[in-house]
């Protein structure tokens, strides 16, 4: 069973996210944009509809959690009685393809880690068809592929890749996960330790411009932060939030696609970054709001139209 929603920690590049659980899964991702089919649904079924997962073999102690300064960039802390390692999660500002980097690194001990790689198009229907490249694998289905570039030795398992590996003190493992076209030119090769430098300065140059000195200032940059990551940057505008077709109330029967910019929430989201200095990102959504609200005008106009159940164009969906 997936992890409750509360137990996730969100990471993103401004044009879409990625759900970390505390046991080291990513959960949720849709690539390449927000609005785009998650390749990992484990959130809204089980591990068969596609995760992420890296950690340790052994039983689990203790595991602690933080962002890293004024960034998105998560670390996760692994307690076990072979040592401490730690796993950091973030995505670098976009380049010319979407990457999803994870870095092992071993913090105390030699830890024996496990890592599962089961990709599911589709919003979890659509298993890949998996090759092997230099240095990894790429998992292809239609119009999509996805790169994992490892280190480690890695192998099938079912219909998923797995790898196991261990960790010493001071040792750093990258894992790279990148999404292009399956039809398109092969992304290029990045590095994984110099993107995390690129990351954590540009989250927090970007955290850097907040003019809010008051009380509580470290959860209103935080908060700030996560807003930052709702933004679609091509275009200014503001997703509620990232995830589709979770219940309204558990166990009920409806549920919502919030991966797009609502008048009401993308307001107060505004009210918030302009009063904490943000004014270009309040002008730039001001320059676009039309284009960026035009999909939220269609769905409510399609709505009051038709009782029709609606197609993937349309960003609402319901039952």
């Amino acid at each position: 069973m997936p992890s409750p929603i509360e137990d996730y920690a969100m990471i993103g590049d401004c044009l879409t996210s990625a759900l970390v659980a505390r046991d080291g899964s990513v959960d949720w991702l849709c690539l390449p944009r927000f609005d785009s089919p998650a390749c990992f649904a484990a959130l809204l079924g089980g591990p068969d509809n596609g995760r992420w997962r890296i950690a340790p073999k052994a039983e689990i102690t203790a595991t602690h959690r933080r962002y890293r300064g004024e960034t998105l960039i998560l670390e996760t802390e692994f307690e076990t009685a072979e040592g401490v390692v730690r796993l950091i999660d973030f995505m670098p500002p976009r380049g010319e393809a979407p990457d999803l980097i994870r870095i092992v690194e071993g913090v105390r001990g030699k830890v024996a880690m496990h890592m599962d790689l089961t990709i599911r198009f589709d919003y979890g229907s659509v298993p890949p068809w998996v090759q092997r490249v230099e240095g990894g694998i790429t998992a292809t289905a239609g119009p999509d592929l996805i790169r994992l570039i490892a280190g480690p030795p890695m192998h099938g398992q079912g219909l998923s890749t797995v790898s196991d590996f261990e960790v010493s003190e001071g040792e750093r493992i990258p894992f790279l996960l990148t999404h292009a076209l399956s039809y398109g030119p092969e992304p290029g090769r990045i590095d994984a330790e110099r993107l995390l430098l690129d990351a954590e300065k540009w989250w927090s140059d970007w955290a850097a411009r907040c003019t809010y000195q008051g009380e509580w200032r470290e959860a209103v940059i935080r908060s700030l932060l996560t807003l930052k990551a709702l933004t679609y940057m091509p275009s200014g505008g503001i997703v509620a939030a990232p995830t589709t077709s979770l219940p309204e109330k558990i166990g009920g029967v409806r549920n919502w696609d919030y991966r797009i910019c609502w008048v009401r929430d993308a307001s107060f989201t505004l009210y918030a970054l302009a009063n904490a200095g943000y004014l270009d990102e309040a002008a730039a959504y001001e320059v676009t709001g039309s284009t960026c609200l035009a999909p939220e005008a269609y769905a409510l106009s399609w709505m009051a139209s038709t009782t029709q159940q609606p197609r993937t164009c349309c960003p609402v969906s319901w039952q």
